[in-house]
């Protein structure tokens, strides 16, 4: 520290402050003094730290088993929070939330057995492990969905409106009948999903039909087989990328094009929209800043256990593609 603060003109005490990122210094000057000691060589000592502060300087990241497919969007998630982490000087320990655990009220291992200074719980879990997970005394956040009921700060992306914009987007372009595809029970945000839908709707005075409202999901987020009336919509407002691909491929059993014959968008934005055939039209969740807010809630929360932030949404942005067919002249 004294080499850093004679180079840079600065008291040891402020390079001090900027390395233990505490206030006091400008971000500016931190991110000085901390290139100048990158570039110097200098590496923290994470073993002396942790016994110095008492902390572990491991963070918790819990998934749900049902969440974890071979091109899961939350491993991408995991690796975006993990990259934030690494600029606080935190690793990210990934822990997958068995179906089993979460039925009888487990918590995870990494709260039991001290590992972790806080706990990120990436996606959706019940409503009783929800209420398990209020009574554990580590800092706790939820990312891409929340609770109405519950007192744990939560960032998701802005599902309600992100549909809402889409289902604009197919009324614009000729669209009436128009159905969706996802459990509305399964999960906040495929509840608000549809509620965005739904909203768009009433405000063109289009009747919702119920044969058009198809489920993709169980109750434990397993996918079923996707059952596709006869009497078709002109559109489908998908409540995942995935789900969207998956429905564009039984149409094509179907005998059906897309999007000559029926139109599909989807959510998310993830590898599954550019592998379709054809690319969705879909809506983009800003994963960074995502798991940006969530660093800056769990390390603010681990700093003061009594700070509360509540419930934060991230706008996302329509991505077009060639999902979508115009048919007004039709």
């Amino acid at each position: 520290m004294k080499d850093i603060a004679v180079k840079l003109g600065i008291s040891t005490v402020t390079v001090s402050k900027a390395l233990n990122d505490k206030d006091g210094v400008s971000i500016e000057l931190k991110n000085k003094i901390k290139k100048l000691a990158d570039e110097m060589g200098y590496r923290y000592n994470m073993l002396a730290k942790s016994m110095r502060d008492g902390c572990s300087y491991n963070m918790g990241v819990i998934v749900a088993e049902h969440f974890m497919g071979d091109q899961s969007f939350y491993l991408n998630f995991f690796k975006h929070i993990s990259v934030q982490l690494e600029k606080h000087s935190y690793c990210g320990i990934l822990q997958i939330l068995s179906q089993q655990d979460e039925e009888n009220l487990f918590l995870p291992k990494l709260y039991y057995e001290r590992k972790v200074d806080g706990l990120i719980i990436l996606g959706q879990v019940s409503k009783p492990y929800i209420e398990a997970l209020q009574n554990i005394d580590i800092p706790i956040v939820f990312l891409d969905f929340y609770d109405e009921n519950s007192k744990i700060d939560s960032i998701a992306v802005d599902n309600f409106y992100g549909a809402y914009e889409l289902t604009n987007y197919l009324i614009k372009n000729g669209h009436k009948n128009i159905g969706f595809i996802g459990n509305i029970y399964a999960t906040s945000s495929i509840q608000d999903r549809f509620l965005g839908y739904y909203k768009s709707l009433l405000e063109h005075r289009f009747k919702l039909n119920d044969k058009y409202v198809i489920s993709d999901r169980d109750e434990h987020g397993r996918y079923i087989e996707i059952k596709l009336p006869q009497d078709m919509p002109t559109a489908y407002v998908c409540n995942c990328d995935e789900v969207a691909r998956n429905v564009i491929n039984k149409l094509k059993e179907m005998g059906k094009s897309v999007p000559d014959d029926i139109s599909v968008v989807g959510f998310d934005n993830d590898m599954f929209s550019t592998i379709s055939e054809p690319q969705l039209t879909t809506v983009e969740v800003d994963v960074e800043e995502m798991s940006k807010t969530a660093i800056k809630f769990i390390l603010g929360k681990i700093s003061n256990e009594s700070r509360k932030y509540g419930r934060i949404m991230v706008k996302g942005r329509i991505v077009y593609r060639h999902s979508v067919k115009n048919i007004i002249s039709e």
